[in-house]
C-alpha cells in the first residue's frame, strides 16, 4: 500500500495550488482527480469564459472601428467554431502548464475517482492508498432548481449550465438566462456582444446581490443600454421546451428561447464524504481559519467548504492548508479582505466592505468616487463607463472597501487590497505618485476626495 504525507483529493485551483505548495515545503503527496487537472475554473469556468468575452470584446471592438479612424470594407462576423477553437488552445496549455508543474514538483498524480473510507484511506483505480492528511477539494456542481418542466428542457439540451453552453455548436439567436449572479451576467455580456437577444430573469431586487448598490444599479443600467432584457424581482414559474413563463410585476409572461441558461448557483460535491462524519453546513464542510474539518487531519478547502466559491479563494486556503499542515501553525485565512470580480463589459471588482456593510455595522465612514469621465487613459481607450468608490474610516480614512466600475477593474483592484492588507489609508494612496496618464490615477484622484478633494473634478 502506498503512503503519503499529504492525499489531495480534486485538481482544481484550491487543490493542484495546495499540492504544490506541500511538495514544496518537503512532503509526499498525491493528488487524485477524475478529470484533467485545473477543475472547473481552468476547464469549464473561468479561463474559458475569459477568452469569449475577450473573441466578443474585440468584434464589438471591430464592428465600432471607425469612432477609432479605422475604416473596413464589407461586414464584419464571426465565426463561433473558431472562437471555441480558440478558448480550447487556451485551456489545453493552461492544463498542460499545471501537469507539467505538479510533475516539476514531485506530485503524484493519480487520474481516477477518488472514493474516501476514511480519514488516511482513499481508493483509486481499485486500490487503497494511505496518508497522514486528506485535503478534500471536490469543489462544486450547478444548481438546477425544481422548476416545473426544467429537468425535461435540460435532458434536451435546450436548457443548459455554464459547462454545456461553453460547448454550444452555435451562438444562441435567442439566450435566455435565470439568475442574474455573476455567471448570468458574464455569458450576457458574451453572447448579447455577438448579437444574440438575451434576457435575465432575476429572483431578487437586482442583478449581482454580493456587490455594493450604487455599482450594481448603474452597471444594471449599462447593461440594458447595451440591448440586454433584465427582469428584476422575477421569478420563472415554468419551462416548457423552448418556452420560458415567469412572473413580474404581479403578472405571468412567457419568453421564447433557442437556449436556457440555468445559472442560480452551486451546491458544494459533498456526497460520498458521509462516511468521515464531518460537520456540514448544509451541503458545505464547515472548517476552522486553518481549513481543519471537525475530524482532526482532514482539510476542505474551495467551493467544498462554500465560504467563497471563487477560483482565488480556493488557492488562498489551499495555500493555507498546505502551510498549516507541514508546520506553519500561523498560517490562516482572512475572509473580510477577499477580492470580487466581474469580468462583463465594463468589468466589477470590489474588496472589503460594501456601504449597506458599512451602515449595518454602525461605522463612521466618508465615501469618495471618481468617474471614468475624467480620466485621460479611459476617453483616450474609448472607455467611458463607470468609476470607483472609496468606503473610508472617518477618522483616519482607513480603506473600509473599494468597488470599481471600469474596464480593467478585475487588474485595479489588487492596490487596494494591499493597501488594505497593510491597514493602509486614503492619505498613503493620494501621496502615491501613479504614472501618468493610466487607468490607475483614478484610485488616487478617489483618494484624495476621501482626504479632500480630488484634483482632476
Amino acid at each position: 500500500m502506498k503512503t503519503f504525507d499529504i492525499v489531495v483529493l480534486g485538481g482544481g485551483p484550491g487543490g493542484y495550488v495546495a499540492a504544490i505548495k506541500a511538495a514544496q515545503l518537503g512532503a509526499k503527496v498525491a493528488l487524485i482527480e477524475k478529470e484533467v487537472v485545473g477543475g472547473i475554473c481552468l476547464n469549464h469556468g473561468c479561463i474559458p469564459t475569459k477568452t469569449l468575452l475577450k473573441n466578443a470584446k474585440v468584434y464589438k471592438t471591430i464592428k465600432h472601428a471607425s469612432e477609432y479612424g479605422v475604416i473596413l470594407g464589407g461586414d464584419v462576423s464571426f465565426d463561433w467554431t473558431q472562437m471555441l477553437k480558440r478558448k480550447d488552445l487556451v485551456v489545453k496549455k493552461l492544463t498542460m502548464g499545471v501537469g507539467g508543474l505538479l510533475k516539476k514538483n514531485g506530485v503524484e498524480v493519480i487520474s481516477g475517482l477518488g472514493k474516501v473510507i476514511s480519514p488516511t484511506k482513499i481508493e483509486v483505480n481499485g486500490e487503497t492508498i494511505e496518508t497522514k492528511n486528506l485535503i478534500l477539494a471536490t469543489g462544486a456542481s450547478p444548481i438546477v432548481p425544481p422548476i416545473p418542466g426544467l429537468k425535461e428542457a435540460y435532458e434536451k439540451k435546450v436548457a443548459v449550465t455554464s459547462r454545456e453552453l461553453l460547448q454550444i455548436k452555435d451562438a444562441p439567436k435567442k439566450l435566455v438566462i435565470i439568475g442574474g449572479g455573476v455567471i448570468g451576467v458574464e455569458f450576457a455580456t458574451i453572447f448579447s456582444s455577438l448579437g444574440s437577444e438575451v434576457t435575465i430573469i432575476e429572483k431578487l431586487d437586482g442583478i449581482l446581490p454580493m456587490m455594493d448598490d450604487d455599482i450594481r444599479n448603474q452597471y444594471q443600467k449599462i447593461l440594458k443600454r447595451e440591448g440586454i432584457n433584465i427582469f428584476v424581482n422575477a421569478e420563472v414559474k415554468a419551462v416548457n421546451d423552448h418556452e420560458v413563463t415567469y412572473s413580474f410585476e404581479g403578472k405571468d409572461h412567457k419568453i421564447t428561447a433557442d437556449t436556457i441558461l440555468v445559472s442560480v448557483g452551486m451546491r458544494p460535491n459533498s456526497q460520498g464524504l458521509e462516511v468521515l462524519g464531518l460537520k456540514m453546513d448544509r451541503a458545505a464542510v464547515s472548517t476552522d481559519e486553518h481549513l481543519e474539518t471537525s475530524v482532526k487531519g482532514v482539510y476542505a478547502i474551495g467551493d467544498l467548504n462554500g465560504k467563497y466559491m471563487l477560483a482565488h479563494v480556493a488557492s488562498a486556503e489551499g495555500l493555507v492548508a498546505a502551510e498549516y499542515i507541514m508546520g506553519k501553525k500561523d498560517a490562516h485565512m482572512r475572509y473580510d479582505r477577499v477580492p470580487n470580480a466581474v469580468y462583463g463589459s465594463p468589468e466589477v471588482a470590489s474588496v472589503g466592505l460594501t456601504e449597506k456593510e458599512v451602515k449595518e455595522k454602525g461605522l463612521a465612514y466618508k465615501v469618495s468616487t471618481f468617474p471614468l469621465l475624467a480620466s485621460g487613459k479611459a476617453l483616450a481607450d474609448n472607455e467611458k463607463d463607470g468609476f470607483v468608490k472609496l468606503i473610508v474610516s472617518e477618522k483616519y480614512q482607513e480603506i473600509l472597501g473599494a468597488h470599481i466600475l471600469s474596464y480593467g477593474a478585475s487588474d485595479l483592484i489588487a492596490e487596494l487590497g494591499v493597501t488594505m492588507t497593510l491597514e493602509g489609508t486614503a492619505h498613503e494612496i493620494a501621496h502615491t505618485i501613479h504614472p501618468h496618464p493610466t487607468l490607475s490615477e483614478i484610485i488616487m484622484e478617489a483618494a484624495h476626495g476621501a482626504v479632500d478633494k480630488p484634483i482632476h473634478m
